[in-house]
């Protein structure tokens, strides 16, 4: 996938006849690999634009870890454009590389779009504080164990010693307790053995203490997801209330009610009526409420309605 450069050199053979050979100085990536990087790399330059141009809070938006991201990996592009144009001389320098490193940084946006690594990042938030008791006794296992097998390996005769000083026993220790063993180096005394098994021993329970609570969060967040995958998508129609006429039945009852219940309750001395007892009635009715039930009945109900209707004629005549 990297094309050759080749260089024509002058040459001088043994008999001083000038001559010229070809010659293979490094390899570069393929042109059709650059035209592709940047048709994308115009292609993210928009979308972030736009993005930052139509977000209502721009603070916000500059705040984002995943925008962030997406901003230094689309700079970095073109600095490494402005560094090879400018300083020719810099194309392998490794703040290059650095710059190339950082696009790979992009990979982190795949959080919007994959649920597996949202619940990851959710069980990290969750599981914080384990994680910080799980690198403190880490840290301190390291810390003791590199200490004491550098002064283990210098007890006995020991010429292949690997440990010369303690910040390499850090590494070994390192190496020991997540259970990993490259290898690279090893106690050659019995004392240096016993501390290097000691050593493995306490990595073995340090990650095996804290795991099955990060592990826990992880099925609580895995099974709640799954939970609102199986929900249907599709929600059910709630019928619409019509709270409007309700009101306006129920307070026009009201009204009603309360004069009839005046008309009927002052009297002069006379006996009530029956209209204004009927009115006083529905009026006491329509006070405290009942108005507005009597006239949705009324509304939704045409026989009672009429029934209703005919009674209060019949009782009006006397």
């Amino acid at each position: 996938m990297r094309v050759p450069v080749i260089v024509n050199r002058t040459v001088f053979t043994s008999a001083s006849r000038e001559s010229w050979v070809l010659d293979k100085t490094q390899t570069v990536a393929h042109d059709a690999f650059f035209y592709i990087e940047c048709v994308c790399n115009a292609w993210f330059t928009f979308e972030i634009t736009i993005r930052f141009i139509s977000v209502p809070s721009k603070l916000d938006f500059v705040r984002g870890a995943i925008n962030v991201i997406d901003f230094t990996a689309t700079l970095s592009f073109y600095i490494d454009l402005v560094l090879q144009y400018f300083a020719g001389h810099l194309e392998n320098a490794d703040i290059l590389e650095f710059f190339s490193i950082i696009r790979i940084m992009r990979l982190f946006k795949l959080t919007r779009h994959s649920a597996g690594l949202k619940i990851l990042i959710q069980t990290f938030k969750a599981s914080a504080g384990e994680l910080i008791l799980l690198v403190f006794f880490l840290v301190l296992g390291i810390v003791i164990f590199a200490s004491l097998v550098y002064y283990a390996e210098r007890i006995q005769y020991n010429p292949d010693n690997d440990f010369n000083s303690i910040p390499l026993g850090l590494w070994w220790a390192l190496v020991t307790m997540t259970t990993v063993g490259y290898g690279d180096m090893a106690p050659k005394t019995y004392a240096g053995m016993f501390v290097g098994a000691l050593c493995a021993l306490a990595g073995v329970l340090t990650i095996a203490l804290p795991v099955p609570v990060i592990v826990s969060n992880f099925a609580m967040f895995y099974s709640h997801t799954q939970a609102r995958a199986k929900l249907p998508k599709k929600r059910r129609r709630v019928l619409p209330v019509e709270q409007p006429r309700v009101l306006r039945g129920g307070i026009r009852g009201g009204r009603a009610g309360m004069r009839g219940a005046m008309r009927g309750g002052v009297g002069r001395g006379n006996p009530p009526q029956p209209r204004c007892d009927i009115l006083g009635r529905e009026g006491m009715s329509g006070a405290l409420g009942r108005g507005a039930k009597s006239n949705v009945i009324r509304q939704n109900n045409p026989r009672e309605n009429a029934a209703s209707k005919i009674g209060e004629f019949h009782i009006w005549i006397p």
